[in-house]
């Protein structure tokens, strides 16, 4: 959500048209909302593919975790032996 504020200023920068008249000293600025609308089509649906690429890949990665099969042998027989000796 913090995206979305921080893009809309560029969103509609990237719809201004600035145009600056020499002969009369004038500055005019025009906003296009067609271009602003498309831009933000356009990065609604990347931020929509980057999620669902972000889900696909957190779905193979739990699978491959899943399909993990793991072989412990354990002797029961083995011993320790303490080679540390008190030392008082």
């Amino acid at each position: 959500m913090r995206i979305l504020m921080i893009a809309m200023p560029a969103l509609l920068l990237c719809a201004c048209n600035v145009s600056k008249d020499e002969a009369n000293n004038t500055v005019s600025v025009t906003y296009n909302e067609e271009v602003a609308a498309n831009t933000a089509a356009d990065v609604t649906n990347t931020a929509q593919n980057i999620a669902s690429d972000i889900g696909n890949e957190a779905k193979s990665t739990a699978a491959k975790v899943n399909n993990t099969d793991i072989s412990v042998k354990v002797n029961k027989d083995e011993k320790t032996e303490n080679t540390t000796a008190n030392k008082q």
